[in-house]
């Protein structure tokens, strides 16, 4: 984990322990390619060493392809899903979430729903014509067209997998979710999501969305990128208390230099006194 996903995963369990929740664990591993058990087991790890708990690891998303079948079906039914050959380029489709571009584009190569021959063919659905509205916990009220601002978007990939946005959809039902707390990157993916969840008539959760940590040139923290690893500060040497302190620190929760464990931060902690805090920057 970097230390933008460890500061957003200590604010998700600060929120639902200060609440009385449950915590949840589930692996998001779409891209079997990608993703490798190591690497789910190193998130725990950090996790753990962080000093954040889980109620309950629910399963993987490699192991729910019937769930999104399932609802495939479903939209299908509704007469909402077309195949689509457009390239991957045209399509601007990757497993993770994070670009804008990711969350759906019209169908543009005039394929739609007659795909053409000797191409590989995804799955989109159209999302309908009627406003969403968000109210964040967070970033205040967040409003959409997706029928008009996304139109097409794609729910399993040419080459079989089920996009994100049908995934998080289905297993957040699935799990009973009620409480989201994530990036702001993600924040922009919301009323799609809604969308999707109306016409799956899934229940809709809470959502809050907190600030992204910044690196020193003032962009998101990547792992493809480098930014600094949970792993690499243990490593090193580093407290968890330190490494917790500084990356509260950065959102106004703490002085600097203070050091604490998360638990030791729950009496009197609200979520939304962080609204409008700056993103900060890395914890050294």
């Amino acid at each position: 984990m970097h230390l933008g996903n460890a500061r957003t995963a200590l604010l998700a369990w600060m929120d639902a322990r200060s609440r009385g929740g449950r915590m949840l664990l589930r692996v998001e591993d779409l891209d079997r390619v990608r993703c490798k058990p190591q690497f789910a087991e190193g998130v725990r790890r950090d996790l753990a060493w962080l000093g954040l708990d889980w109620d309950e690891e629910t399963a993987p998303q490699s192991a729910r392809d019937d769930a999104y079948a399932e609802a495939v079906d479903r939209l299908a039914e509704q007469g909402a899903v077309f195949a689509c050959s457009c390239t991957r380029r045209e399509l601007a489709l990757a497993s993770a979430p994070h670009d804008p571009a990711e969350a759906g584009r019209r169908c543009v190569a005039g394929c739609r729903g007659e795909p053409q021959p000797g191409r590989p063919a995804a799955l989109r659905v159209e999302l309908p014509d009627a406003d969403v509205t968000v109210d964040d916990r967070l970033t205040g009220r967040l409003a959409e067209n997706p029928g008009r601002a996304v139109g097409d978007m794609v729910i399993r990939r040419s080459d079989g997998l089920y996009a994100y946005q049908l995934a998080v959809v289905v297993d957040d039902a699935a799990d009973g979710v009620t409480d989201v707390v994530r990036g702001a990157d993600l924040r922009s993916s919301t009323p799609r999501q809604v969308a999707l969840q109306r016409l799956l008539a899934l229940p809709t959760p809470r959502y809050a969305h907190v600030p992204l940590m910044l690196g020193a040139d003032g962009a998101r923290l990547a792992k493809r990128e480098g930014a600094p690893s949970v792993a690499g500060l243990r490593a090193a040497g580093r407290s968890p208390e330190a490494v917790v302190g500084s990356l509260l620190a950065g959102l106004g929760l703490l002085p600097e230099g203070e050091q604490a464990t998360p638990a030791q931060l729950l009496d009197g902690f609200r979520l939304e006194s962080i609204a409008g805090a700056p993103a900060g920057s890395i914890a050294r």
